[in-house]
C-alpha cells in the first residue's frame, strides 16, 4: 500500500455529484463561516479525506497536501473519516482553523472470496450513519476510494488500490455483468445500485484478460438483469470499448528489484582472493517461476542465480567431523563458453534430528495491511503459517504480531500443543489500512527478546509483500534497523507473497542484514516445500555468519569469476573480521557456489591480461603448489557464538570432462545456465535453451518431488 496516500487525491470521485452537491438552506447560509484546516495520521497529511457537517449532506475532501474547506456554523459538528481510520468528530467553535488527526482503525475487515469478488466479513459492528453514497462506497466497498477535484462529475476519476498497475488506466467497470464506460456508471442513481464489489490482480484478469490488470468494480444493480456474457460476446463489447479507450498490458511495473551488475572475470596476479558470504535464500527461483508460469517475461533483476541454484538439492555427503557441515568440490567444464572450466563448491548441513533440535521461541510477524487483501496474499499466507504450526513441538512456543497502520500482538507466546488457539487466531486475521512495517519489526523483536531462550532457535517469521510505506519503510530505513536488530541473537525469516506490488529489494534487504533467510511463496505447495518438509533447514541455524574465500592458483588459472552472489560479496580483509555479517546455514541445508575458470592455456574473448606493472611483479609459486588449482577456506560461528572458527581445503588442479561429472554438476550447471540466459548475461556466448534442457535432463537424478523435473518444464516455456 506504498502508493495509497499518493493516490487518494485522485480517486475518490465518481457519483460524489449524486450526494456532496446539495446546498444548505438561506437562512443557515447567513450563519455559516468558512472553516479551513488539514487531516493528518501520525506520519503525514491524508489526501482524500472526507469532512462532512454531521445532520447535513455538506462535505467535502482534503487536497495532495491534506487541506480542507468547509462551510459550517458555530455548534455544527464536522466528521472527519479515511478509509482504515477511525471517525472523529469535533464541533465547531469561535476559531475557524479545525486541524485533526485520525488515529488508525483497531479492527480491519477479514477478506472473504465469494464468486463476484471480495467481500468483507466484520467481526466487529460499528453504527454509522452514511450520509451520501459516494462515502458508503469508499468506505464498504474494499480497495476503491472516491475522490473529485471539482464540483464537476466529469472531470472526476477513481482507482483501485493495490492493482497491479500504478498507471492513469481506470479499473474497468463491470455493470449487471456487461462491460460498461465510466459516463455509464455516472448515469445510475444510489437507490438503484444494490451491490458494488472489486477484484483486483490476479482475480480480475482471471475473469476478464489483462484489461483488467488495473481491477476490476462490478455493480449489481435492483432493477437490472445481471447478464452472463459468452467469451465472444465480452470479447466484442470489450472491442467497441476499445474504441474510445487505451486496452491495458500487465506488466509487473510496481514491483521493486535492485539492480546490480554481474560479475565480471578477475586475475589472480590482480585480485588473488575472492571473498563472498553464502546465500541459503531461494526466493529468484519460486518468483522466476511465478512469471514463467504466469506467462510474462521475468525482470532482469528478479533473477539472482545463487538463488536458482540453491533452491535444489544436491547430493552432499553428511559431515563427519566435528564441523557442522561438509565442504565439496568438483572440477569439470563449462558448457556456454568453449575452453572454460567450472569449479563448484558444495556445503552439507549437518541433519540433526527433530528430537535433538533445541526449543524455539518463534514470533509471527504478519502483514495484514491493504494491500494484503489479494486471494495470494493473506489467505495464502494464512495456510502456509499452519504448514509451520504443525511443525511445532508441545516445547515450542509461537507469539503473533500483525502490522496495518500501527502493530499490535494477537497472539501472547503459545505452547506448540495448543495448535487450535494458535490457528483460531490466524482465521481471524483481516487486511485493511496503511503499512507499517518499520513498527511491526519493532515490536517483533521485543517480543523475541523478552521470551528469549538461551541456546534455543529464537526468531521472527515476517511474512509480507514487503510494500512498507508508514514510518520507516525506505529499504536504507530497514536495513539500518534490521542491523541492529541482529545483535539481538534473534534470527529472521522473510517470507514474501502477492504480485504487482511486490517489494522483493526489501525483503532481501531484510534478510541479508538480519541473520536471516528468504523464500517467496508463490503457491501452497511451495509452502508445504520450505515451511513443511524442509522446516529444520529454514527455521534452525547449525551456523552462522559463514563465509567463504578462495585463492586460485595463478600458474593454472588466467582469469576467474564467482557466478552469482553479486550482492554478497565481501571485502578480502572482511574474511576474518568477526563484526561482519554474514549468511547462516540451516540443519540439512545445501549451499552451491560455481566459479567459472579461463585456464592459463585458453583464450577467451571476455578477459583481456593486464599490463606489466612498472614498480612490482607478480609471479606465480614455484612447483610446490603446482598440482593444486585453489585453496578455499571457510568461516563460520555457532548459532549462539561470536567467535569464528576457520576450515581449510585444496582443489586439484584435476577437470573431468563434462559428460563424466555428477549428475549434480550437470544439473547445478544448467540451471546457472539458465539463470544467466535469463539475465541475458554478455559473459556466455550459447545461450541455447536446447542445450540447457539437455544439459538439465543428464543431470535429473535424485528427483523425488519432482522439483527437479518441474525445472525441465520451465525451461520449455522459454524460448
Amino acid at each position: 500500500m506504498k502508493n495509497f496516500k499518493k493516490f487518494s487525491l485522485g480517486i475518490a470521485m465518481l457519483i460524489s455529484f449524486l450526494t456532496f452537491g446539495q446546498d444548505p438552506s438561506a437562512s443557515e447560509s447567513a450563519k455559516q463561516k468558512t472553516i479551513t484546516g488539514t487531516v493528518s495520521d501520525k506520519v503525514g497529511p491524508l489526501p482524500g479525506a472526507n469532512v462532512v457537517v454531521k445532520g447535513t449532506s455538506t462535505g467535502t475532501q482534503t487536497d495532495f497536501n491534506g487541506k480542507y474547506t468547509i462551510k459550517a456554523s458555530e455548534g455544527q459538528t464536522l466528521e472527519f473519516s479515511y478509509v482504515g481510520f477511525g471517525t472523529k468528530q469535533i464541533k465547531v467553535a469561535k476559531s475557524n482553523v479545525i486541524n485533526v488527526v485520525l488515529d488508525e482503525a483497531v479492527t480491519l475487515s477479514e477478506v472473504v472470496m465469494v464468486s463476484q469478488g471480495y467481500s468483507r466479513k466484520k467481526l466487529t459492528t460499528t453504527t454509522q450513519t452514511t450520509r451520501s453514497y459516494s462515502k458508503s462506497l469508499q468506505g464498504n466497498t474494499p480497495g476503491i476510494q472516491i475522490s473529485h477535484s471539482s464540483g464537476n462529475p466529469g472531470s472526476s476519476k477513481f482507482l483501485i488500490r493495490g492493482s497491479s498497475s500504478i498507471s492513469a488506466n481506470d479499473p474497468i467497470l463491470i455493470i449487471d455483468g456487461v462491460p460498461a464506460k465510466a459516463e455509464e456508471f455516472r448515469k445510475l442513481k444510489p437507490e438503484d445500485i444494490s451491490k458494488v464489489n472489486v477484484l483486483k490482480d490476479a482475480a480480475a484478469t482471471a475473469l476478464y484478460g489483462n484489461r483488467a490488470a488495473n481491477g476490476a468494480v462490478i455493480v449489481v444493480t435492483k432493477n437490472g438483469v445481471p447478464q452472463k456474457l459468452t467469451d465472444k460476446e465480452l470479447k466484442e463489447r470489450f472491442q467497441a470499448l476499445d474504441s474510445i479507450t487505451t486496452p491495458i498490458t500487465v506488466e509487473p511495473d510496481n514491483e521493486d528489484y535492485e539492480s546490480f551488475v554481474e560479475n565480471a572475470f578477475e586475475s589472480p596476479k590482480s585480485v588473488p582472493l575472492s571473498t563472498f558470504s553464502i546465500d541459503v535464500d531461494n526466493a529468484s527461483y519460486t518468483n522466476v517461476r511465478r512469471f514463467i508460469n504466469n506467462g510474462q517475461a521475468v525482470p532482469k533483476d528478479a533473477v539472482r542465480v545463487e538463488e536458482m541454484m540453491n533452491f535444489f538439492k544436491y547430493q552432499y555427503p553428511q559431515p563427519a567431523g566435528e564441523h557442522p557441515f561438509s565442504i565439496n568440490t568438483e572440477y569439470s567444464d563449462c558448457p556456454w563458453n568453449t575452453g572454460s572450466k567450472m569449479v563448484r563448491i558444495g556445503l552439507q548441513g549437518k541433519d540433526i534430528p527433530t528430537d535433538n533440535l533445541p526449543k524455539s521461541n518463534l514470533v509471527f510477524l504478519i502483514d495484514v495491511s491493504g494491500s494484503m487483501s489479494d486471494d495470494n496474499k493473506l489467505p495464502l499466507l494464512k495456510e502456509s503459517m499452519k504448514v509451520l504450526v504443525n511443525q511445532l513441538r508441545d516445547e515450542d512456543k509461537i507469539a503473533m504480531v500483525v502490522y496495518a497502520g500501527a502493530a499490535g500482538l494477537v497472539l501472547p507466546p503459545t505452547s506448540g500443543k495448543d495448535k487450535k488457539t494458535i490457528i483460531d487466531a490466524l482465521e481471524k486475521l483481516e487486511s485493511g489500512g496503511s503499512t507499517a512495517g518499520g513498527a511491526g519489526i519493532e515490536l517483533a523483536y521485543k517480543t523475541a527478546q523478552e521470551n528469549f531462550i538461551k541456546g534455543g532457535n529464537n526468531r521472527v517469521i515476517l511474512a509480507t509483500d514487503g510494500d512498507f510505506n508508514v514510518g520507516a519503510s525506505s529499504d536504507k530505513d530497514m536495513q539500518t534497523l534490521i542491523e541492529e536488530k541482529r545483535k539481538s541473537g534473534v534470527f529472521l525469516t522473510c517470507l514474501g507473497y502477492g504480485m504487482g506490488n511486490y517489494k522483493d529489494s526489501k525483503l532481501e534487504t531484510l534478510a541479508d542484514k538480519g541473520n536471516g533467510n528468504y523464500a517467496y511463496i508463490d503457491n501452497i505447495q511451495e509452502a508445504n516445500r520450505f515451511l513443511g518438509k524442509e522446516f529444520k533447514g529454514s527455521m534452525f541455524a547449525i551456523a552462522k555468519d559463514v563465509k567463504i574465500q578462495i585463492e586460485f592458483n595463478p600458474a593454472h588459472v588466467k582469469a576467474y569469476r564467482l557466478i552469482g552472489y553479486e550482492n554478497r560479496k565481501l571485502r578480502a580483509e572482511d574474511f576474518k573480521n568477526d563484526a561482519i555479517d554474514a549468511g547462516e546455514l540451516g540443519s540439512g541445508h545445501t549451499v552451491t557456489a560455481l566459479y567459472e575458470i579461463i585456464p592459463t592455456d585458453a583464450k577467451s574473448d571476455f578477459f583481456s591480461e593486464i599490463d606489466e606493472l612498472k614498480y612490482a611483479k607478480v609471479t606465480a609459486t614455484e612447483t610446490k603448489f603446482n598440482n593444486e588449482l585453489a585453496t578455499v577456506k571457510f568461516r563460520y560461528k555457532k548459532p549462539d557464538g561470536a567467535k569464528s572458527i576457520e576450515m581449510v581445503q585444496v582443489i586439484e588442479n584435476k577437470a573431468s570432462a563434462l559428460s563424466n561429472a555428477s549428475s549434480g554438476f550437470k544439473f547445478c550447471t544448467a540451471v546457472a545456465w539458465f539463470g544467466l540466459k535469463l539475465r541475458d548475461s554478455q559473459l556466455v556466448t550459447n545461450k541455447s535453451t536446447a542445450d540447457i534442457k539437455k544439459l538439465a535432463q543428464e543431470g535429473l537424478a535424485y528427483d523425488t518431488d519432482g522439483y527437479k523435473a518441474e525445472f525441465i518444464r520451465l525451461l520449455e516455456a522459454i524460448q
